[in-house]
């Protein structure tokens, strides 16, 4: 009896030790989470945003961060209290795309003397007495300049007037706008047929100000010939100012960004091009930076992605459209 208790129990201990072991070994350190990143957007609105937070998440979870996403749907005053949230959270790194760069400074340099890194994309703050570790970004002086190319080769010989609908508040959107005008004063000063713009007006970079801001154009300037929109919300917004006024055949649209519903309107002969960004690379790339800064790393004060332009014949190949 005592030889078979002792047997007995020797297989239960060696049967208790074998379900422990499994336990043990399924905690892999690649499950467990490397902390959080805090994200505030500009907003989430528009589809190009949540291109950007969907890929942070995206890439954070595959290597093993957690991503708060949040929007700060153009208020700075709104931002600035998700990102105070987002350091009593004491997250690992925070991500923006500033409201406005100016405004959001203070919480900024609250960032920075907590000691959590501060990454922007695709709006820069470039502004003195905050630390960025790096900008991710759409090369948006070059974009520019590629519209400009694509409004001197839609307008033809003929040239003509042309206005801007902008969204000033965002830097981003100052390079755009700062690319197209210098390269059609180039074109200008060859002597050229003249490409002038004679009006420039807030889009807000949405459709229902973009409509408006169109409208105004058209009313203010009957002979318009050609409207460049920092963004597709605005260019759609426009295209249907354009629509509502019968002067579709007069007016050539040039966006910017390349989101779905402008690449289809590219496909429909609704905007002549846009120079394209990619949303979700930046997206990867500024989870990329946050990991080689977060090993000491030293990385550029600024990450440019570059421009495509896309043009109706590129939106015929594309699978991705009807």
């Amino acid at each position: 009896m005592k030889r078979l208790f002792a047997t007995l129990l020797t297989c239960a201990v060696a049967l208790l030790a074998g379900c422990d072991k499994p336990a043990s070994t399924t905690q892999s350190p690649d499950t467990k989470s490397k902390g959080t990143i805090g994200v505030s957007l500009l907003t989430l609105d528009n589809p190009f945003f949540k291109v950007i937070g969907d890929n942070i998440v995206a890439e954070g979870k595959k290597r093993g961060f957690e991503a708060i996403v949040v929007s700060g749907d153009k208020d700075v005053a709104k931002q600035s209290n998700q990102i105070k949230d987002f350091i009593v959270k004491k997250v690992s790194a925070i991500v923006l795309s500033p409201c406005d760069s100016k405004s959001i400074i203070p919480v900024i340099q609250d960032a920075n003397a907590a000691g959590i890194p501060v990454f922007t994309v695709d709006i820069p703050c470039n502004e003195p007495g905050v630390k960025i570790v790096t900008q991710i970004a759409t090369d948006n002086y070059g974009g520019g300049k590629e519209g400009a190319q694509a409004m001197i080769e839609a307008l033809g010989e003929a040239g003509g007037k042309i206005a801007v609908l902008h969204f000033k508040q965002a830097e981003s959107c100052q390079l755009r706008v700062k690319g197209f005008t210098e390269v059609l004063n180039a074109h200008n000063a060859s002597g050229k047929a003249k490409i002038d713009i004679v009006t420039e007006l807030e889009s807000g970079a949405a459709k229902d100000m973009g409509y408006r801001a169109a409208e105004d154009a058209l009313q203010a300037h009957s002979d318009l010939r050609g409207i460049f929109a920092i963004n597709d919300p605005a260019a759609l917004g426009a295209r249907a100012a354009l629509e509502k006024a019968g002067k579709t055949e007069q007016v050539v649209i040039i966006g910017f960004d390349g989101q779905p519903e402008g690449k289809q309107a590219i496909k429909d002969g609704k905007i002549y091009a846009d120079p394209i960004q990619f949303p979700d690379k930046m997206g990867v790339q500024i989870v990329d930076a946050i990991i080689r800064h977060s090993i000491g790393e030293t990385l550029p004060p600024q990450i440019l992605i570059p421009t495509s332009l896309y043009r109706k014949a590129d939106a015929m190949k594309d699978p991705e459209l009807k």
